[in-house]
């Protein structure tokens, strides 16, 4: 019904070092629209309107409409649960890290705490029934019941593997999956349990069994494996994809969905014979699937991602369990004041370095993409359609001011009250020397869609666009030079710490992955870096210190000017578009679903 498992991060960047979030110097906040979206790793589908979902920070979600409305239940815990199983409609077990367990007999509306026997974390769990189930996890941990949870039983699974799900098809019979493509059947309802031979090294993240003969393992690299012989034999299944994939769930021998990374949905309605990629509009990682008929399922994933098929995964909905926004721009003055810009108008506030954020309002419902503030009150914002927002009060009121244009802004840069540029589709560049009351159109001599600006003074400023795009000007715009970048990709930002050294950033397709030039003489010659990719957004603070960040959760620091770029982690892989450092260590990105990142100690 659902999966369980360790998460995997790929990163696709050559010679940096890594570093997780729990390690590095980084911190989630709480934007109010990321809140909800926590991601999801596990879903127990009860009947067409009934879904309950697990996941990270104890999140515990229910919907008995069938997805129209989400309630967020009390599970009793902060730390992640993994995976969720209903044997009906009011009887349901989830379990999670640190060997956590928790039981409702009242459909989700309580959750009691059940004692596990084990601190190792728990991935999967199966139950057939009220009273009888397993539970699987880290270095080969398996637990059993019969009684509903009351007690738990450690089994013994001969292997220090970790286990990452398992199917329990009756009082007897049950199959494990694991790491380097381990499976375990137990026929004695696991008093002893046999290794069989999978045939592959790959991991394996999810299985599914619909009778003791017939079942699908599922894992890394678009691994599917099928058994109709109660896994004394497993024959490897062509899938469409390489991408990992994390569940599976069939609802008869013929009849399966199997979904991955990056949206991956997969769906079969022949053993496995064929498998197709189906459509879901959805980019992010899924963990989780569960279908009560072939035809009614749900799918969870990465930041709350819900998705839900009445006709076989023929078309998937997206469900909404709170606002999901987007965030593209962020602006600190100080350690302590910064506001965030986005989706459908989306303007955030924090005076306390991020501890709270306030929602303002922008009065309109335009993409925001460009913040810049000059101090605690006075700040500019552009995005679609031309629009630009001004506040001489910290954003308690915003001014729409006109831009003479409908084309879309995508970055804009104040030096001082008065003086700023914005720039943005099809080579537009604006320019106010009075506070945004007139704005002037300049002649930018290119038709590329400009994303990034900086100014270091009123005269002194460059843009960045497609195509390797590096504008420049020394005389406040009203002439731009085209200096070349040695780059055809997409520049996404640019950002200076002086008038010398400069840094700029976006993404080339494969092989050479080009996505970071650096200056050392106030643009007039780029170096190109490779070794990275995607990237959306640089903080350059100081001639020594910039960060930039990007797809996939990247976040990359340098100390040497941009000479060599460590890697660090933030976002469970969600993708981050804009950053803002006040000094060498207190910084803040943000992006994806109103993720809102923060460091004081430089990300380390």
């Amino acid at each position: 019904m659902k999966v369980a498992l360790s998460v995997l991060v790929l990163f696709g960047i050559i010679g940096v070092r890594t570093s997780s979030l729990a390690q590095s110097g980084w911190f989630f906040q709480d934007s109010h629209l990321s809140r909800e979206n926590n991601t999801l790793w596990s879903s127990a589908v009860l009947d067409a309107a009934s879904v309950v979902a697990v996941g990270e920070s104890g999140a515990i979600v229910r919907t008995t409409d069938g997805g129209q409305t989400w309630t967020a239940l009390s599970s009793g815990t902060s730390l992640a649960l993994r995976a969720v199983s209903f044997a009906d409609a009011n009887t349901g077990t989830a379990v999670g890290f640190s060997g956590t367990i928790v039981r409702t007999t009242d459909g989700g509306d309580t959750w009691t705490l059940q004692t596990s026997g084990t601190a190792n974390d728990l991935y999967g769990l199966s139950f057939v029934d009220a009273n009888t189930g397993m539970a699987v996890g880290a270095s080969g941990t398996i637990l059993s019941t019969t009684d509903g949870g009351e007690t738990w039983t450690l089994q013994p699974s001969g292997t220090t593997i970790g286990l990452n799900e398992v199917s329990v098809v009756d009082g007897k019979t049950a199959t494990v999956v694991g790491f380097n493509g381990i499976i375990l059947r137990t026929t004695d309802g696991g008093q002893n349990w046999a290794r069989q031979t999978s045939g592959t090294p790959n991991d394996l993240y999810g299985v599914s069994f619909v009778d003791t003969s017939t079942g699908t393992a599922v894992g890394h690299a678009g691994t599917i494996l099928r058994t109709t012989d109660g896994g004394q034999t497993w024959t490897g299944q062509t899938s469409p994809t390489n991408n990992p994939l994390r569940a599976v769930s069939f609802v008869g021998a013929n009849t399966g969905t199997a979904v991955g990374i990056f949206g991956s949905i997969l769906r079969t309605i022949d053993g496995g014979q064929t498998w197709m990629l189906q459509t879901s509009q959805a980019t992010n990682d899924l963990y989780g699937v569960s279908f009560v008929d072939a035809n009614s399922g749900t799918v969870v994933g990465a930041l709350g991602v819900i998705l839900n098929t009445l006709d076989g995964g023929q078309t998937w909905a997206r469900q909404t369990r709170g606002s999901t926004n987007d965030l593209y721009g962020v602006s600190f003055v100080d350690a302590d004041t910064g506001t965030v810009v986005g989706d459908t108008g989306t303007i955030l506030r924090t005076t306390d370095g991020g501890d709270t954020w306030t929602l303002q309002a922008s009065g309109t419902t335009d993409r925001l993409f460009g913040v810049s503030f000059v101090d605690a009150n006075t700040g500019t914002v552009v995005g679609d359609s031309g629009v630009i927002l001004r506040t001489l009060d910290g954003g308690e009121t915003w001014t729409q001011q006109t831009s003479g244009t409908t084309f879309g802004l995508s970055a804009v840069s104040f030096v001082d009250a008065n003086t700023g540029t914005a720039v943005g589709s099809s080579g537009i560049i604006l320019r106010t020397t009075d506070g945004g009351e007139t704005w002037t159109r300049q002649s930018s001599g290119t038709p590329f869609n400009l994303y990034g600006v900086c100014f270091i003074d009123t005269d002194i400023g460059t843009a960045v666009g497609d195509n390797g795009t590096i504008l420049r000007t020394t005389d406040g715009g009203r002439t731009w030079s085209n200096p070349s970048s040695g780059a055809r990709w997409m520049i996404k930002a640019v950002s200076f710490a002086n008038a010398s050294r400069g840094i700029a950033v976006g993404f080339a397709p494969p092989p050479g992955y080009l996505s970071i030039a650096r200056t050392a003489n106030g643009g007039r010659t780029w170096t190109l870096q490779e070794g990275f990719a995607l990237l959306y957004g640089v903080s350059f603070v100081d001639p020594n210190t910039a960060t930039a960040v990007g797809f996939y959760g990247n976040i990359f620091r340098t100390t040497n000017g941009g000479q060599s770029w460590t890697h660090q982690r933030g976002g469970s892989g969600v993708p981050l578009r804009g950053v803002s450092f006040v000094d060498a260590n207190t910084g803040t990105v943000v992006g994806h679903a109103g993720t809102i990142l923060r460091t004081t100690t430089g990300g380390d």
